[in-house]
């Protein structure tokens, strides 16, 4: 049976991490802005031990689903630290965008595409997909001077890929139709969706 709201708070403080992890899972799921400030103070407990990164990566996640927008100052602060389990990035970029006010969100993107760290940028692109933004020209631009040095094998293109069936943009779809044509399978057919200007459903870790 599925943990409720109070219980799976009351779980974050569990003494062992998987079950800690699955409380965080439930809380995403649930999406529940009440559940947002104990997040957070359970994230800033869990970050003290790398081994339970999987745990992190979710708690991350649920603080993006529950909309939680003061965690942002602690979400950007880990964005800068080294962590060892990279997926943890990806978490944190998917929420710092999820997190950030309308009129700031293709600045928290620009940030994360600038970051130096793939995948802080690769959570940044998933989140403008899985919410099927409609990004301003600049930004558009942006993503694709990010993207364009990149091998043809590199994973971050999906997520733009999939992105972009909203972006109505000659160089957009100059992008796809190189996707649509390249060595990755997956890539391949979200930028076939997007060409015909459908979105896909994705179902991230």
């Amino acid at each position: 049976m599925a943990l409720t709201l109070d219980e799976a708070v009351e779980q974050l403080g569990h003494r062992l991490s998987p079950k800690r992890r699955s409380a965080a899972t439930q809380l995403r799921r649930l999406a529940d802005p009440a559940a947002g400030p104990p997040l957070l103070k359970a994230l800033e407990r869990e970050v003290r031990d790398s081994r339970t990164w999987e745990t992190q990566y979710q708690m991350v996640m649920a603080l993006g689903m529950c909309g939680h927008r003061p965690a942002l100052g602690l979400l950007r602060d880990l964005a800068r630290r080294p962590f060892e389990a990279t997926m943890v990035y990806t978490a944190l970029g998917d929420a710092i965008v999820r997190l950030s006010a309308p009129e700031t969100t293709a600045d928290s993107l620009r940030w994360c595409l600038d970051s130096g760290t793939p995948m802080l940028a690769d959570g940044a692109l998933r989140a403008v997909a899985m919410q099927r933004l409609c990004l301003d020209t600049a930004t558009i631009d942006h993503v694709l001077d990010f993207l364009e040095p990149l091998d043809p094998h590199d994973g971050l293109r999906f997520w733009a890929a999939a992105a972009a069936a909203g972006w109505p943009r000659p160089q957009v779809t100059r992008f796809l139709h190189e996707c649509a044509a390249g060595p990755r399978s997956d890539v391949a057919g979200a930028a076939a969706s997007s060409l015909q200007g459908k979105y896909q459903t994705y179902s991230p870790l």
